[in-house]
């Protein structure tokens, strides 16, 4: 079958992506002047930019212990250092390398040939990102309901909200999920059984889910404290609820790292609160800059770290 069709070079999505975001920034620079947005850019405090940055690399330590935690439970053990320094692989992977070579691919890659269970690494990854939508989500659900001082509009609470309601119904669903999947048709099955004893037990995921709850209000400090090195006095309880809602866009794998979609929602949530839309763009092109910095010093892990070489211990299993 050596014609049959070819999947999409990994590159040219990632460049189909990248052009996208480029694009709708583009517009919006086009759209409101991009000379107001850039004299607001040029007001950011150096001192509030590398706070934030820093206290954004703070959260990835953070997410290097969820991992951990999430990967114990599959026997994957290690040291918690080991766990970090693939998070900072895979952060400094995703600002160049696309597709299915991105970063999370390099976590499971390092990690899963590291002990000789690639599987278990691969699921231990896919739950993390899975534990961190379900925690976005149900912020951002939580935040809506009960910090909605701004206020936004019903048409975006609702859908916030159901979305928080729908993930957690499939939260509390899990287990009987996980009974079906012999049921489940042969591809659908193996991945299935790598990720079966998160889906047999959620409950030991609430740990995991409670660290991913205070990184997301961690990353909306973080955009609170960007804005107010631009002198903006915008309240932080504006922060947790736009931001996690934002993020949920964002989220979509439809541009580099939600470039793009991120300041339109910017645009749109921090609008509604009166936030002016020149400041909302800014403060979005803000987070971009300053988690592309927080990206590249994984540089030095990267040059540090080993080689995804399986190790003599997991070679004697």
């Amino acid at each position: 079958m050596a014609s049959a069709a070819r999947p999409a070079h990994p590159y040219r999505a990632f460049a189909i992506r990248a052009g996208l975001g480029v694009a709708v920034v583009a517009v919006l620079l086009w759209h409101y002047d991009a000379r107001p947005i850039f004299r607001i850019l040029s007001r950011e405090r150096p001192d509030c930019f590398a706070a934030a940055v820093a206290l954004y690399l703070a959260g990835q330590a953070m997410c290097a212990y969820r991992w951990q935690i999430l990967a114990a439970l599959l026997k994957v053990h290690g040291r918690y250092c080991e766990f970090l320094a693939y998070i900072f692989v895979g952060m400094f992977t995703n600002l160049f390398v696309p597709g299915l070579l991105g970063g999370d691919a390099a976590r499971s890659v390092y990690l899963g040939r590291r002990h000789g269970r690639m599987g278990e690494a691969i699921a231990s990854v896919v739950a993390d990102r899975g534990v961190g939508l379900i925690s976005l989500f149900w912020l951002a659900a939580i935040a809506a309901m009960f910090l909605n001082f701004a206020p936004l509009p019903r048409s975006v609470i609702t859908p916030t909200v159901l979305v928080g309601a729908i993930a957690m119904a499939g939260f509390l669903v899990s287990p009987l999920v996980a009974r079906l999947i012999h049921l489940m048709p042969r591809s659908i099955r193996r991945a299935g059984g790598l990720v079966a004893p998160y889906l047999h037990n959620p409950a030991a995921l609430i740990p995991a889910i409670a660290l991913s709850i205070v990184l997301q209000i961690g990353l909306a400090v973080c955009q609170y404290i960007l804005a107010a090195g631009l002198g903006l006095a915008v309240p932080l309880s504006l922060f947790i609820l736009c931001v996690p809602i934002a993020n949920v866009f964002a989220s979509l794998p439809l541009t580099l790292n939600g470039l793009g979609i991120r300041e339109s929602a910017y645009l749109v949530l921090f609008g509604m609160a009166g936030m002016r839309k020149e400041d909302a763009i800014a403060l979005g092109l803000l987070w971009f800059a300053a988690t592309m910095v927080g990206g590249l010093t994984g540089a030095i892990a990267f040059v540090t770290t080993p080689g995804p070489v399986a190790s003599v211990e997991a070679s004697e299993h």
